[in-house]
């Protein structure tokens, strides 16, 4: 789906992220955007870091995010190797030193870094290498986020940790089976009201109209 990088009419502070990276490791979702008080088109350039392509390392991010201004993402060639005697990088200088080690001999590599769906970064977090951030969940400004966060749970601070879980764990579950983002485009404008009201309400919602939750259930299979 060809989508426009600017959303907002007269907003070049917003972009449609997916349509302003270019990077082949760099994959985003349909709708996710980005708001940059300066320019959002040099989120690549500016806001995913380390990111070498020796390293083949991945930034995932999923459907519908919202990732707020001076969010970054740090990657493993950012590290420095833990179980080194020293927090010198010597690989990374063969030339002066007369070696012939490998470049990614210098820093641990942790992996990709996944965003699940709808999630929320906040002003200036940071978003370590290695971390999964679960569908749904919220991160709060300033945070630096050094571990997976679990779906649907909000954290903060630094180290971030957990804030409280959104919902009980009857509704994470109900979400989870629905996975509204997935559904076609038409099905979710019909349904805007409910999805930005009262999970109570959606509920209901879809247990008195089962057809409802069988076409919901169909656009994920």
């Amino acid at each position: 789906m060809d989508l426009p990088i600017f959303p907002r009419p007269g907003d070049k502070n917003t972009c449609n992220l997916r349509e302003a990276v270019a990077n082949p490791n760099i994959i985003v979702g349909d709708y996710t955007y980005y708001h940059d008080f300066d320019d959002p088109l040099k989120f690549q350039e500016k806001n995913v870091l380390y990111h070498y392509p020796v390293n083949n390392d991945r930034l995932v991010i999923g459907k519908f995010c919202s990732i707020a201004h001076g969010a970054k993402f740090l990657f493993n060639g950012g590290n420095h190797k833990q179980d080194s005697c020293v927090n010198y990088p010597f690989a990374i200088f063969g030339a002066l030193w007369e070696h012939d080690l490998g470049v990614t001999e210098s820093w641990d590599n942790k992996g990709d870094i996944v965003v699940g769906n709808d999630v929320w970064i906040g002003f200036e977090a940071l978003i370590m290498a290695g971390v999964t951030i679960g569908d749904g969940a919220r991160i709060g400004s300033r945070s630096i986020v050094t571990r997976d966060v679990p779906p649907y749970t909000v954290v903060g601070g630094a180290p971030a940790k957990p804030i409280k879980q959104r919902f009980s764990d009857e509704d994470v579950l109900f979400l989870d089976e629905i996975q509204w983002w997935n559904w076609p485009e038409e099905r979710i404008k019909r349904n805007l009201g409910l999805l930005m009201g009262d999970i109570a309400a959606l509920k209901q919602a879809l247990a008195d109209e089962p057809l409802f939750m069988e076409r919901a259930e169909e656009s994920v299979s």
